[in-house]
């Protein structure tokens, strides 16, 4: 099946998740073995292996699956399946074209700001609040122009609008993830991304290029706001 990973175009999925992930390794998104990516492309999905360092993979690493059955179209034999790949497909059931997870740390320093910033109301309150029921919300910063305002609708959010971003705990396994995934992107329609509590963040969009532009975006945004808090200014005013 070595057809399918086969082109001369650097564009071609077999081709561009490698280089999306040396790219990535280059920003601290996918250090060690973690995070990875993944392309829809007609009823393929194209899916970056697990545990591989992400900055040398080669199109020969890169595994294949049908969309609709969800089976392997091509699977090598010395590498192990993404177990992000049922996370991605939760993605995929929803519309999008690429979807992209990053270690960042950027993305854990901002769950770890949201979960301190709920203990301290659960403590004062005296009633908790879950991880679960939250979300990461920033407001009147520029970069917010670079996200979506949701699936379906036109146009991008705006300088005044308020970005929510959902966050979930984390699991011992990446594909326990799946439920907790699908309810936030359920319940946040809108959002674009799903934070993982002291994990990362997961992203996804249309097509690659829009999935590409709407993490770095992101990224730059949870560093600002990471800096906000260190500052002592406010992510909502």
């Amino acid at each position: 099946m070595d057809h399918l990973i086969t082109s001369p175009f650097s564009f071609h999925p077999a081709n561009h998740i490698p280089t999306l992930c040396q790219n990535f390794y280059t920003q601290g998104w996918v250090t060690g073995t973690g995070g990875g990516v993944s392309i829809k492309s007609g009823s393929n999905i194209y899916i970056a292996p697990s545990g591989v360092q992400k900055e040398l993979l080669k199109p020969t690493d890169i595994f294949v699956m049908d969309h609709t059955s969800q089976t392997y179209l091509r699977k090598p034999q010395v590498l192990k399946p993404s177990a992000c790949t049922p996370l991605f497909l939760a993605a995929f059931n929803r519309g999008a074209g690429c979807c992209i997870h990053t270690h960042s740390q950027w993305a854990v320093l901002v769950t770890l700001l949201v979960e301190r910033d709920n203990l301290s109301s659960s403590s004062s309150s005296g009633s908790g609040r879950n991880i679960t029921d939250t979300c990461f919300e920033i407001e009147k910063i520029e970069q917010i122009k670079g996200i979506p305002k949701g699936r379906g609708k036109e146009g991008m959010l705006g300088f005044f609008d308020r970005l929510r971003i959902p966050i979930i705990p984390n699991t011992a396994h990446e594909e326990d993830l799946t439920q907790n995934l699908e309810a936030a992107m359920d319940r946040y329609s809108d959002a674009y991304a799903v934070l993982v509590l002291r994990h990362g963040v997961y992203v996804w969009g249309d097509n690659v290029e829009k999935a590409k532009t709407q993490a770095e975006s992101l990224d730059y945004i949870f560093r600002l706001a990471v800096e906000m808090r260190r500052l002592g200014v406010p992510w909502i005013s």
